[in-house]
């Protein structure tokens, strides 16, 4: 008996734990990044942006004229204009680009994205303000920019002063796309139009970059991409710090790796890479950097008067007198919807990110947006897909409760031995092993089953946390967000007395100590749980109330079953 409740206690330890954790993310001290010391492009050589690597096949590598030696490299470091920027001014000229799913503002100054609302994602449900992911404002950074740097040539970097055809685009009815030229030109003959390109019903928006020398002389440069943040650049919203928060970068070779702020202040990234992305990832959004496939770029963090930048650098090109070069990436600025993150690129719906339960976590969130996909409400999709976890665990679910309903008949001659030998627990452990045996009993009968489920409930866990799907999803009547807890925390009183319920069908301990804390768990769990989303505590209720009816049918069979025996 001590043994089990060893297991289970370890078992609601550890959902104590979660419970701890999300507590002191959402109301606890905030976290803040590591202290960066300042660092300049023109003291310190490595706080330039990251160089073209040094691959066959994909032109001449080399160093700009002022560029560092790379160790090892062949000169490979070159600078890019990173610069010190501040927030540019209100009023300062900008282009707004509006699709079907996107309200983007780009500025002349710089050519860079400063602005990105989601027009199908609003701040809340009693705010249909389009939610604002990308931003530049006097308390939040977070933009996207690029730019061109020339081997001794003019280039326009993403400081650079743009010419804008017109300050609107909007994508019309019954079109497909719609481009915005940005267009820059040197003293040496050489344009350069930079187009973004955005689809309907789509979060990615293509930038290309269109080199014509009209010169007498070749142009060599490259191109770098970066999404450039505050750490806090997130915006309020419960939960919002819940997950992970911070940079990612993929690969073939390393896959999914997270580069945090804290890793970003202490050392720099400088990595060459190919079919890869990086990206920004905070709570249900991101923006991610998608280069071309079977291309070698270099990836690069640099943190610069606190702002924390994330890019990569394409190899150098050159574009010979009379002749026409391109570069091009794919920008991905949106929610974490996985349907649509799986068509972008490779791993990019690892961002929503499930932690190391993700091998479980993905085929629950499968079963999950399947069952939605049927009876199209979030809610019951959450009960539903309960209710199959319960049905596969069914067998073992059975053992556990058969073992615990045996367990609670003996509780009256456990007792009496306990009384018998107050003084000699050697003594009164024989003597219950004796009792075990006889009535053919195991102590650890109850609790093992119980232990092998408890990886797919926390899976499940964190695909209710993390699925964007759920935010703002209404189920009944007053519940009209999944993603936030219940206003008249109904839900969270339900829990609690599911859970006694619960308790009161389970052996009592023997310990008067141990019987008190159990007493106590209702209450401090649905205190708890009045802060948690409300699509995580209706799955605790669902969960706590089938196990509660197939406890209670078994307990009966058993019973009945002995008074048959007897009578």
């Amino acid at each position: 008996m001590d043994n089990q409740r060893i297991f289970l206690f370890m078992a609601l330890g550890l959902v104590l734990l979660l419970i701890w954790t999300q507590w002191q993310e959402d109301y606890g001290p905030a976290s803040q990044p590591a202290p960066v010391a300042e660092r300049s492009a023109e003291s310190e050589p490595g706080a330039t942006p990251g160089a073209a690597p040094e691959s066959a096949g994909v032109g001449e590598q080399g160093a700009a004229p002022d560029a560092p030696e790379a160790a090892g490299g062949g000169g490979r470091d070159r600078p890019a204009a990173e610069g010190t920027e501040t927030t540019p001014d209100s009023d300062a000229e900008r282009v707004e680009v509006v699709t079907d799913l996107l309200e983007l503002e780009i500025t002349a100054e710089g050519g860079n994205i400063r602005s990105a609302r989601l027009l199908k994602h609003t701040v809340s449900v009693d705010d249909p303000t389009p939610y604002h992911l990308l931003q530049d404002t006097r308390d939040l950074l977070f933009v996207a920019q690029a730019g061109l740097v020339g081997d001794g040539v003019s280039a326009p970097d993403h400081t650079a002063r743009w010419q804008v055809e017109q300050a609107r685009y909007v994508l019309e009815d019954g079109a497909d796309r719609i481009e915005v030229p940005l267009r820059w030109t040197a003293d040496n003959g050489v344009t350069i139009v930079r187009r973004y390109i955005l689809e309907r019903d789509s979060y990615v928006v293509r930038v290309v970059h269109e080199i014509e020398n009209a010169g007498d002389a070749p142009w060599r440069g490259y191109q770098y991409t970066q999404l450039r943040r505050s750490s806090d650049a997130e915006g309020p919203g419960f939960l919002g710090a819940a997950s992970y928060t911070g940079g990612v970068i993929y690969s073939d070779a390393e896959k999914y790796e997270k580069i945090d702020f804290g890793d970003m202040a202490s050392e720099d990234l400088s990595r060459d890479i190919s079919n890869g992305w990086a990206a920004f990832i905070q709570h249900y959004f991101l923006a991610a950097v998608i280069p071309p496939r079977d291309e070698t770029l270099r990836y690069y963090t640099r943190v610069n008067n606190g702002e924390y930048i994330l890019g990569m650098s394409s190899p150098w090109r050159t574009v010979a007198p009379d002749e026409r070069g391109q570069f091009e990436t794919r920008l991905f600025v949106g929610p974490k919807e996985q349907d649509r993150l799986d068509e972008v690129a490779a791993g990019l719906e690892l961002t929503v990110d499930y932690g190391w339960l993700t091998v479980i976590s993905k085929p629950l969130f499968i079963a999950l947006d399947w069952i939605h996909g049927v009876v199209g409400n979030w809610g019951w999709s959450i009960v539903l897909l309960t209710l199959g976890i319960k049905l596969v665990f069914y067998k073992l679910s059975e053992t556990s409760y058969r073992s615990m309903a045996r367990m609670r008949k003996l509780q009256p001659e456990m007792q009496r031995l306990r009384e018998r030998y107050p003084d000699d627990r050697q003594k009164m452990n024989q003597e219950l092993m004796t009792l075990y045996k006889k009535e053919k009993v195991n102590p650890l009968g109850g609790c093992l089953p119980i232990l092998v489920q408890i990886p797919v409930f926390i899976a499940l866990y964190w695909v209710l946390l993390e699925s964007v799907e759920l935010r703002q999803a209404p189920w009944i009547l007053w519940i009209d967000d999944l993603s936030v807890r219940d206003p008249f925390y109904v839900l969270p009183l339900i829990m609690g007395a599911t859970m006694f319920l619960q308790q009161k069908l389970n052996p009592a301990p023997m310990d008067p100590i141990q019987q008190k804390v159990m007493m106590a768990l209702p209450l401090v769990f649905t205190v708890f749980f009045m802060f948690f989303p409300a699509g995580l505590v209706l799955y605790w209720v669902t969960n706590n109330s089938l196990s509660i009816l197939q406890q209670w049918i078994i307990t009966r069979r058993i019973e009945a079953a002995d008074k048959s025996r007897n009578g």
